[in-house]
């Protein structure tokens, strides 16, 4: 028996919305699960050339990590066949998207019958904060809070453009994260959650102007991280007619514009032309999230 597993990619962070809104993005994730007399993990793609091909795989560590937790101290040994999209380090859920196909490998291996819930579960406590491995396990958007258990809401996104703007080097979590206050003054951070709070109404309603306006007014990470990613301010500018806000995306230092659907595709060649140095990838929302499907093949 043989399965395929696809995990879509994730943007979080949206604006305001820290380490609590992601939403999936159609990049993948693909596996192509074959049992087999010893673990193998063979990259299929250009993105994932650097990658370990055995147990120090990161999706094997996050499915024996997952085995454990269960009671197995063992995987059956399979040939596992990555492909993927997603570019790494760039702020577009690289890690997330391992981190859920590792939980669904031991899932399926084993015959663990998790739920969705479960997975979820398993997947924040790995990350630490649900934003980008519950969208990329549920699709669309997920507002989320982790405190021992998760609390979300899932809001499907449809006929808008999220234009990723991709710098041509990483930005690693760890550094992001270092970037970023010890402590907040509680008026100002009241002040940071009342932005917030309406980025999320907006979200919710697609008020795409409003997010904008309020990505601009975020206080819990932007202000502090655009300095990380050279050229953000002149590109926030630049795009700032034409589109309803920009982003950074996740950790960065990829940004995230949100676009009309019809303006994006008639003004995407002057950007690329004005900034040819950025990879300019229009995305939309994948609503599906995690799928895997068992294949009939006979050995």
């Amino acid at each position: 028996m043989s399965w395929t597993i696809r995990v879509p990619s994730s943007t979080s962070n949206l604006g305001a919305g820290f380490d609590s809104v992601g939403l999936a993005l159609n990049l993948y994730l693909d596996l192509k699960v074959t049992p087999a007399s010893d673990w193998e993990f063979i990259p299929c793609s250009d993105m994932l050339m650097d990658i370990p091909t055995g147990k120090d795989n990161l999706v094997y560590q996050i499915a024996i990590q997952t085995a454990k937790q269960y009671g197995y101290e063992e995987l059956p040994p399979c040939r596992v066949e990555m492909q993927s999209e997603i570019p790494l380090a760039r702020g577009l859920g690289s890690s997330a998207t391992a981190t859920i196909a590792g939980i669904e490998l031991a899932n399926v291996l084993l015959e663990l019958g998790f739920s969705e819930e479960e997975k979820l579960s398993i997947a924040t406590n790995i990350e630490g904060h649900p934003d980008n491995v519950a969208p990329s396990l549920m699709g669309g958007c997920v507002i989320g809070h982790f405190d021992y258990e998760v609390d979300w809401i899932k809001v499907p996104i449809d006929n808008i453009t999220f234009l990723a703007i991709i710098p041509n080097f990483e930005l690693k979590t760890k550094e992001a994260r270092a970037a970023l206050p010890d402590t907040f003054a509680y008026q100002e951070g009241v002040h940071a959650s009342s932005v917030a709070n309406v980025s999320v109404a907006a979200i919710c309603q697609q008020n795409w102007s409003l997010l904008g306006k309020m990505m601009k007014k975020d206080l819990f990470h932007q202000p502090y991280r655009k300095s990380l990613v050279p050229h953000y301010d002149e590109l926030e500018d630049f795009l700032a007619p034409e589109v309803y806000g920009t982003f950074l995306s996740g950790a960065g230092p990829t940004m995230i514009s949100i676009v009309d659907n019809q303006k994006m595709e008639l003004l995407l060649p002057k950007w690329k032309e004005q900034y040819p140095q950025f990879n300019w990838l229009p995305l939309k929302v994948e609503n599906e999230g995690l799928v895997t499907m068992k294949l009939n093949v006979t050995y």
